[in-house]
């Protein structure tokens, strides 16, 4: 049975019930990787005022998740909040972007209630993801904080533009832009109108009509320029890259993380840990493309890139963990149903991670990477108050975290377990 109980101060003041006490059976420390016994965490407003460990219940408005494991609010850091699974393809090309935006209210909320309580939107047409971030933070919709970054940057013809019309149409993605001085001015484009962080595609991608998925895009000129470009302006770059050379490349002009990196070999993967690039490789995803991609939509051309692609990057993943590289959970959910995000988790303890590694790619490693790692994916004194609860012990069965009970966002509770009273 859980429960909501009001525990009385022996001396009652105005602010008496200003604070919410969270307790449950145990708390997974994302920073030391340890799992703590019978946590008391004291929320006031949207913060983490203060966590115990075992001893009396703190005054306040108690949440009992007692039978619960207690985890920081998990980070997706490659969404597509404004993106449907069920449009691939060619019907891509019936939704508007007024139309994308309505639909990221839907997958918003779904994306919160999976536990996910930040993501890193990579790549919205016409900034719907700028005015979808910017409604949840007003409170006129409900959903996950959001790091985003307007329309992807790519070439003419590439990964990033709309290669799907004839030419008659003339049709041309916004985020097309080439050569070095129109890829910056691009960078301080998306700036002006809201973006957090930049993203740029260096190779060709799966998903893309008319593109080779290992074939370098940008030059590196042009992503050292991007990436000048950004840092300047204290914006973090993430760089869609499958290629061996356009992944090596993209490291090479100081990218903050790789996002696929499906063929990275040998020298990309020492040069990711030496320069300290995160990679978002997101593995879960080739199950929806080859099981479900064809009902939706996604071209053959793609299903069978995807064939190609699927096992070697998994491959690939598991040598990057064995060396140490810095990784980040990136799901890529928008080609896939939103709220599915955390099915990534236990792929990336099947193909070479533990548990707990798995979960610090989902919130500390993350948050390091957003350069947040006092506010989000940790839960200490002073950081946001987003908090979820399992059943059980996701350090023995990572499975879990699939059916995630409770979700706590900025000290505001957005999921009870079914059984609570």
């Amino acid at each position: 049975m859980f429960r909501i109980l009001f525990i009385i101060p022996l001396l009652l003041n105005v602010n008496c019930f200003a604070q919410t006490v969270l307790i449950a059976d145990h708390l997974v420390d994302v920073e030391t990787g340890k799992m703590m016994a019978e946590p008391r965490i004291v929320i006031a407003d949207d913060r983490v005022s203060s966590i115990t460990f075992g001893g009396p219940i703190p005054n306040g408005t108690l949440i009992d998740l007692s039978g619960h494991t207690l985890l920081p609010g998990l980070i997706d850091m490659h969404a597509h909040l404004t993106a449907s699974h069920l449009e691939h393809g060619y019907k891509r090309l019936a939704s508007s972007q007024t139309r994308a935006a309505l639909r990221g209210v839907k997958h918003a909320k779904a994306t919160l209630q999976a536990g996910v309580t930040t993501v890193r939107n990579l790549g919205a047409p016409g900034f719907t993801d700028v005015a979808l971030r910017d409604a949840i933070a007003d409170e006129d919709v409900i959903g996950p904080r959001m790091y985003v970054s307007g329309p992807s940057l790519g070439i003419t013809g590439g990964h990033c533009d709309n290669n799907l019309l004839a030419y008659e149409f003339q049709a041309e993605s916004e985020g097309v832009a080439d050569g070095p001085w129109e890829a910056a001015k691009a960078v301080r484009r998306n700036i002006k109108y809201g973006a957090d962080v930049i993203k740029i595609c260096a190779t060709g991608g799966v998903l893309s009509k008319g593109t080779k998925v290992g074939v370098q895009q940008y030059s590196l000129e042009e992503m050292k320029k991007i990436v000048e470009e950004a840092h300047r302006r204290g914006k973090i770059v993430a760089a869609h890259a499958h290629g061996t050379e356009g992944v090596y490349n993209a490291i090479l002009a100081g990218v903050d993380s790789v996002e696929h990196a499906s063929f990275i070999d040998d020298k990309g993967i020492a040069l990711a840990k030496k320069n300290g690039t995160h990679l978002s490789m997101d593995i879960y995803v080739t199950e929806y493309i080859l099981g479900e991609g064809e009902k939706a939509g996604i071209l053959e051309e793609s299903l069978e890139k995807e064939r190609k692609t699927g096992g070697t990057q998994r491959e690939n993943f598991r040598k990057a963990v064995n060396a140490g590289v810095k990784m980040v959970m990136g799901t890529d959910a928008g080609v896939y149903p939103h709220g599915d995000n955390l099915k990534q988790l236990s792929r990336m303890v099947e193909f070479g991670m533990s548990p707990i590694e798995a979960i610090q790619a989902a919130s500390i490693n993350a948050s390091k990477l957003l350069k947040q790692e006092d506010h989000i994916g940790v839960l200490k004194a002073g950081a946001y108050a987003d908090v979820i609860a399992v059943k059980g012990n996701p350090l023995s069965d990572i499975s879990i975290l699939e059916s995630v009970q409770f979700v706590m966002k900025g000290g505001k509770t957005i999921k009870l377990p079914a059984d609570f009273e």
